[in-house]
């Protein structure tokens, strides 16, 4: 088996319709490959229409919302392709992309990762290459100075004309959105660290491929549209809070003492401002009570992950 095509969903039906006949589109017969999708307790019917609509595809029903990390870790063990990729259902894979991120596998023995170019729906380009975490980074995410200073090095990401490029480049890590791996790297790492429920797995994942000596690039050739946060946006305060606990977990697994000591400090003070900005909008009509209690509820989460 050439390819294994991961997909983890949760109430995203249509969208993952959308994904599946994207990737039987791409795939044709280029590859032999499998797709695995792993419904994690939908109620939306998204496994009755795997089961309806698309009967190649192996499906894996949780009775639990297990997340991302543990329900794409559940696949990968079922999966038997030499090289993996984990894609998310709110995503398109544009015509030939999966064959692309094969072939840079192929030709690169050294290399273990290949993401490809992120594009809106709109086709404007998505960041989808990042550096690892840096204090910078933590500060731009609460204070964005500037835009120049939001889509540049500074606050992780790759020069725009990267992407321009018909060869791939180097990168620290792709978004989880879209990865694909080999599994000569799985075997040699580990799966995903579960410990991570939704966020920053990807990172964590990279980090340790990275420590390990293999390398991870960029293939801008290979295009997947990716709609952002379908998913996640069903509980958007909750998610917040789980995005913080994973970044803790993250700068407690790869960080000094010091940088998450400054990070911590870093994000009490963003989220207490962040606290005023939302009182604010709720004096000026902007938001609702109950939106600024389910949001001022989320700070006090994310203050309390701070000791």
């Amino acid at each position: 088996m050439d390819l294994s095509v991961i997909i983890v969903s949760y109430n995203t039906r249509e969208l993952l319709r959308g994904c599946l006949d994207s990737v039987f589109a791409s795939l044709g017969s280029g590859l032999e490959y499998e797709v695995i999708v792993v419904d994690n307790a939908s109620a939306d019917g998204s496994a009755g229409m795997i089961r309806d609509d698309f009967p190649r595809v192996r499906l894996l029903s949780n009775s639990k919302n297990r997340g991302f990390a543990a329900s794409n870790n559940q696949a990968i063990r079922e999966s038997s392709g030499w090289y993996v990729i984990l894609l998310n259902p709110d995503t398109v894979v544009r015509h030939g992309a999966l064959e692309r991120m094969t072939r840079v596998l192929e030709e690169r023995s050294g290399t273990g990762v290949v993401g490809p170019k992120l594009l809106f729906p709109d086709g404007s380009l998505q960041h989808s290459a990042f550096t690892f975490p840096t204090l910078a980074m933590v500060f731009l995410d609460f204070f964005p100075l500037q835009d120049r200073l939001l889509n540049g090095p500074v606050n992780g990401r790759y020069r725009r004309d990267l992407y321009g490029r018909r060869e791939p480049f180097p990168i620290d890590h792709p978004l989880g959105a879209a990865l694909m791996v080999r599994r000569e790297v799985i075997d040699e790492v580990g799966l995903l660290d579960e410990r991570f429920f939704m966020y920053c797995e990807e990172i964590d994942w990279c980090m340790r491929i990275k420590k390990a000596g293999w390398q991870i690039v960029c293939c801008p050739q290979a295009e997947v549209v990716h709609f952002v946060g379908q998913s996640t946006r069903q509980f958007r305060d909750d998610m917040y809070v789980e995005l913080h606990r994973s970044r803790y977990q993250l700068y407690g697994k790869h960080y000094g003492d010091g940088f998450r000591r400054v990070a911590r400090w870093l994000v009490f003070l963003g989220v207490s401002w962040q606290g005023l900005r939302a009182r604010w909008a709720a004096l000026r009509g902007q938001m609702d009570r109950g939106a600024l209690e389910s949001r001022l509820r989320a700070y006090r989460e994310v203050r309390a992950l701070s000791p």
